[in-house]
């Protein structure tokens, strides 16, 4: 079914399918980094969410449709992946991820997380834990109030601006260089006014998601360009 993908990448197709990738959340963003991390081959994806689909996420979320409204979102993701994919391997974590849970994702052998949770306190836990475990991750901020995906950027957390989440995480983490220096994607476009509410429309958390999946499979690739 890689044969395409086979064509680009050859023999390194085994590199993919011998990962395991833990994605946090699985929203508008995570979603799609679940989808194309699927399409891409990869041998092992560990999900994490709590939530069920609901009717507002149908404007932006791949998983979302009339017909599973109010099903959890890890059931219908393990289901997609399977049948997209009969081979890959799919763990379910059906839990909202915080302190009292923190070592829960790594029961088993990660090779990288990719973090799409809305919240800022279990994305400062992962960020931690992922440093203490030496475990490459990379990290969304905020995709809502956005229009133009294409001021998307991945760097240092350090280095980002007009984020309100990257500069909660940044005080968080402030006089923690190593944590500072934690890869995350961000937009460099100042946030439209929706009054005092977060408005979403499809494209951007969906660009977001393929951005994140394309930086970590080149990662593994060894086709990134380092600065």
């Amino acid at each position: 079914m890689f044969e395409r993908e086979i064509l680009l990448i050859g023999e390194k197709i085994k590199d993919l399918q011998n990962k395991t990738i833990l994605v946090l959340g699985l929203g508008g963003v995570g979603g799609y980094v679940v989808e194309s991390l699927a399409r891409s081959g990869i041998g092992h994806l560990i999900i994490v969410d709590y939530d069920t689909i609901d009717i507002t996420n149908l404007n932006r979320q791949i998983i979302a449709l009339q017909s599973n409204i109010g099903r959890k979102k890890t059931d219908c993701f393990k289901e997609r992946i399977l049948d997209i994919n009969p081979n890959c391997m799919v763990d379910i974590l059906d839990v909202f991820y915080g302190e009292e849970n923190k070592n829960l994702l790594f029961q088993q052998k990660v090779d990288y997380i990719i973090d799409c949770c809305d919240s800022l306190k279990s994305k400062a836990i992962v960020i931690e834990e992922a440093y203490k475990r030496r475990i490459p991750l990379i990290s969304c901020m905020g995709t809502g109030n956005k229009l133009h995906p294409e001021l998307f950027k991945i760097d240092k957390l350090k280095n980002t601006s007009y984020d309100p989440l990257a500069r909660k995480l940044r005080s968080i983490f402030r006089n923690q260089n190593e944590l500072l220096n934690t890869k995350v994607l961000f937009s460099l476009e100042k946030r439209t006014s929706t009054n005092g509410k977060i408005g979403t429309i499809s494209y951007v958390p969906s660009m977001a998601g393929l951005l994140l999946t394309s930086y970590v499979i080149n990662e593994i690739l060894g086709e990134n360009i380092r600065k």
